[in-house]
Parts: C-alpha cells; sequence; structure tokens
C-alpha cells in the first residue's frame, strides 16, 4: 500500500467505551460545502477510513472461503446483537443501520448507504461487540451477507441508484467490495485485473472473490458491451496489478465518496463517530 495510505484504526479492545460513556443519537453536521473541512478533520473520519483500511488488509489474499477466526462475541452477535451491560449504545449503533437499506421514500440506494453500514460494523467495533481478530468474518461473513440482502433489494424493487455518475462511475451502488475485493486478489497465481473481463474467468471464480461476484451482478443488471456501460471498471482492467487496482480504488474512494459533500451530507455522528476533530495521541 502507498505510504500515504497507511493509516489503522488503535485496537478496538481500546476503544471499547466507559460504562458511565454518555451516549447520543448520531445527527447531520455537515450542512454546507465549507462544513466539507470539519468532516475532513474529524474524529470520525479517521476511524472510518481507519477501520476501511484495516479491513483491507485482513482479507488481503484470502478466498471467501476462507476459513476465519470468529470471536465469541461475533458468533453470538446475531442472537444478542449488543449485550445487556451495553444496552445504552443501541439507539446510537441502530442508527447506521436503519441509514444502510437505503431511502425509503425515494426508493434509491448509494455509496453514502453502503458507508452506514460500515459505520455500523465500526461502531460495533468500538464497544467491543467486534474484535480486530474479526476482522475477516465482518469482510466475508456479515458485510458480505449484507451485499446478498441489498442486491435482492435492487432486484425487486428496481431501486435507484443514488447519487451515480452513470456510465463513469465506477458502480452504481457499491465501492467497498471492489476494495476488498481487489485486496483478495492481491498476488493471485493466475487472475490477473485483465481477467475481471472474461466471462469464462468470472463465471468460474465469482464464489471465491468479492470483485468478480460484483462483475457478475453488474453484467446481469445491464445489457450491451461491458466497456459502454461500465467504462471505468473496463479501463481498470488495464492496470497491470491487483496492488496498483487496490490502492487507486483507495484513492478513488477517498476523493469520489468520502470527500464528496453529497454524500457526506447524509452522514450521522454521534459520540462513536464524533465530529470533533481527531484527538492526538
Amino acid at each position: 500500500m502507498a505510504e500515504g495510505e497507511r493509516q489503522s484504526p488503535p485496537d478496538s479492545s481500546e476503544d471499547i467505551p466507559p460504562a458511565t460513556q454518555n451516549f447520543i443519537i448520531p445527527k447531520k453536521e455537515i450542512h454546507t460545502v465549507p462544513d466539507m473541512g470539519k468532516w475532513k478533520r474529524s474524529q470520525a473520519y479517521a476511524d472510518y477510513i481507519g477501520f476501511i483500511l484495516t479491513l483491507n488488509e485482513g482479507v488481503k489474499g484470502k478466498k471467501l472461503t476462507f476459513e476465519y477466526k470468529v470471536s465469541e462475541e461475533a458468533e453470538n452477535l446475531v442472537a444478542t446483537v449488543v449485550p445487556t451491560h451495553l444496552a445504552a449504545a443501541v439507539p446510537e449503533v441502530a442508527v447506521y443501520l436503519k441509514e444502510s437499506v437505503g431511502n425509503s421514500t425515494r426508493i434509491d440506494y448509494g455509496t453514502g448507504h453502503e458507508a452506514a453500514f460500515a459505520a455500523f460494523l465500526c461502531c460495533l467495533c468500538k464497544i467491543g461487540v467486534l474484535r480486530v481478530d474479526d476482522q475477516i468474518a465482518i469482510v466475508f461473513k456479515v458485510f458480505n451477507r449484507y451485499l446478498e440482502v441489498m442486491r435482492k433489494l435492487q432486484k425487486t424493487y428496481r431501486m435507484e441508484p443514488a447519487g451515480s455518475q452513470g456510465v463513469w462511475g465506477l458502480d452504481d451502488f457499491q465501492f467497498l467490495p471492489f476494495i476488498w475485493g481487489s485486496s483478495q486478489l492481491i498476488d493471485h497465481p493466475y487472475l490477473e485485473p485483465r481477467h475481471f473481463v472474461d466471462e469464462k474467468a468470472v463465471n468460474e471464480n465469482h464464489k471465491d472473490y468479492m470483485f468478480l461476484e460484483c462483475i457478475l451482478f453488474i453484467t446481469e443488471m445491464k445489457t450491451g458491451p461491458f466497456a459502454e456501460h461500465s467504462n471505468q471498471l473496463w479501463n481498470i482492467s488495464a492496470v497491470p496489478s491487483w496492488s496498483k487496482v487496490n490502492q487507486g480504488l483507495i484513492r478513488m474512494y477517498k476523493a469520489e465518496c468520502l470527500e464528496k459533500f453529497p454524500v457526506i451530507q447524509h452522514f450521522k455522528f454521534g459520540s462513536l463517530l464524533p465530529i470533533h476533530p481527531v484527538t492526538s495521541c
């Protein structure tokens, strides 16, 4: 990873809030374009991008079928969600989950909603429900299942892309699975970036690699030549290595998603992902 991309969050065990912490309902703080400076300097931004990059490192070179360790807390997540002693955190954390499934009025969905789900997972790490050891399971088990649900909703309700750049955007709905999926493929013995536009290669390998699963979904949802309906991805297929693809996608995610007012104006801030500036160690 490029020097400028080396960011990592503190160990989640150090982030576990004390029982006396005052949790709050997250709210919007980015109301105008000049407010974007507050976002980029905020603890929320540092923690969010650090979380994304930690997961990126965790899944590097691993298939979706990789046998990963899952902590006891994560195994019990479906049944208990949040332990009783952290019940006060539920209203705050739940906001991000509610924001992650699209807009029920506009029936649209996009990378801002995807970011809300990643923020939800980040918050679960910060309160100790998920652990650093769970990073592979967070991507392969939880986030991948979220993708399956959202794809079903997109197919069933024909959801509109929220803030899509059309043919010049990376994808109408997602971004993170391309980042983490390209990390999975780093140093693959034979699959290179040029292969993801090869139908045979995608069909044979999509169950193991998140990136190829995304490509398969695109080809199922769109008609016509790939180079025409997904020009940005077509261009990426010419990049010589998955490592360079991964680095480029991280830079693109920051520029096209995290630094765009139309996306971040909807992001909500609370005690776990606060708007205050990064606190120096």
